[in-house]
């Protein structure tokens, strides 16, 4: 799911080859974020298929997922323009999920390394490699921030993915990796692509972006990440248009994940469509006050959140403000990047409306809600001079 979402430095793209009904069971609470009873689902299918690197793979994955969805980090506002994507906060998993998660991708780089010494050229156990690898970046950037060392194991996920389809030019579902991988670092600074592991490697944006596209209609298991991709690359390069699609389908396939229609919210925004953008914000407040399946934890004040943040853009400022005061009031309840972009907005707001004071002293409130973090950086700008509408 990068995610919504975290479009980070790798692609998860876990499933392997063949899934059977257990782990079609794990992956359908994983993709209606209802990542508890995955990770109970992949932990049994992990012990009972000890020798699979897939079944370690799955563990990781939604060991990682799950606190990327605690962090608020599964939203394409964090990789919307520029390079936002190398200036994510750090996460703080339990110490726990961080032994978990090592000890999984451990084994399954393990197992997978142990498969390919009797059969170097076995495209499962290649693809299983680049797997571990491609979530081992994710977490290296994500949490251990180590920017270098997630570079290098993406590389290294590419090269197995490479390898795999060279052996097997019809394994689509490797090619997301490669794709994940071409956009990156097609968008990366010139001095990160002359990194030694890197460097020779120039990277594309489009063909990343058709890469993925492939993936998505000839797929076999990674169609629905391919999606997800795809989304979280349209809104980066302002193609909303073309990520509405993908979420009505994704939001009727998995309709217990209440992020699909909150991005489809802000794609209808940045598309210009006001009424579009309310009306599934509405949808899901619906759905919230239902206490319909996969809403009942889904906080009130998130919803008011995504509300407010439509408002805000469209100048309706009144109504923007009391939503985000409403946030603001409980941000310690809620995700670290609501919280601080909460703050964060009501600063900006008040400075619309004139109102300095007070917006110094939301910006202040962001700031220490969450130091160090891109929102509070950001705040620190308006600290020295005013929000303006550019």
């Amino acid at each position: 799911m990068r995610r919504l979402f975290a479009l980070v430095v790798c692609s998860a793209a876990l499933r392997g080859a063949a899934i059977d009904a257990e782990a079609a069971r794990g992956f359908e609470h994983f993709y209606n974020l209802e990542f508890d009873e995955a990770l109970t689902v992949f932990v049994q299918y992990q012990q009972a298929n000890a020798n699979s690197p897939d079944a370690h793979n799955r563990v990781a994955q939604t060991i990682l997922y799950r606190a990327m969805l605690h962090a608020g980090a599964l939203e394409t506002e964090l990789v919307t323009g520029g390079n936002a994507f190398l200036r994510r906060q750090k996460m703080e998993p339990s110490p726990r999920d961080s032994r978990d998660f090592d000890q999984a991708i451990s084994n399954a780089l393990r197992l997978s390394q142990e498969r390919l010494a009797r059969n170097a050229s076995d495209k499962e156990a290649l693809y299983a490699q680049g797997v571990s690898y491609g979530l081992r970046a994710n977490y290296s950037f994500l949490v251990r921030k180590a920017w270098i060392d997630a570079l290098r194991d993406a590389t290294n996920s590419r090269k197995a993915h490479n390898h795999a389809t060279t052996i097997d030019p019809s394994f689509t579902d490797a090619r997301m990796t490669q794709g994940v991988h071409e956009y990156i670092v097609g968008g990366l600074p010139w001095h990160y692509r002359m990194l030694g592991f890197v460097a020779g490697f120039r990277g594309s944006k489009e063909q990343g972006i058709k890469t993925l596209q492939q993936v998505y209609a000839n797929g076999e298991n990674n169609r629905w990440d391919a999606a997800i991709l795809l989304a979280t690359v349209y809104r980066r390069e302002r193609r909303a248009a073309e990520a509405v699609p993908l979420l009505d389908e994704l939001i009727r396939r998995f309709p217990r994940n209440y992020l699909f229609r909150l991005e489809l919210a802000q794609m209808h925004a940045d598309l210009g469509n006001k009424e579009k953008a309310l009306a599934a914000v509405a949808a899901v407040e619906k759905l919230k006050l239902a206490g319909s399946p996969g809403y009942k934890t889904l906080p009130m004040e998130k919803v008011i959140y995504f509300r407010s943040t439509i408002q805000f853009w469209y100048r309706e400022l009144d109504a923007a403000l009391a939503g985000f005061l409403q946030v603001t009031r409980v941000a310690n309840d809620l995700d670290p990047n609501t919280g601080s972009t909460a703050w964060m907005r009501l600063g900006q707001t008040y400075d619309l409306k004139g109102d300095r004071a007070k917006a110094l002293e939301a910006y202040r409130k962001c700031i220490a809600y969450a130091p160090g973090s891109y929102r509070a950086k950001e705040s620190e700008q308006y600290l020295r001079s005013p929000f303006k509408r550019v």
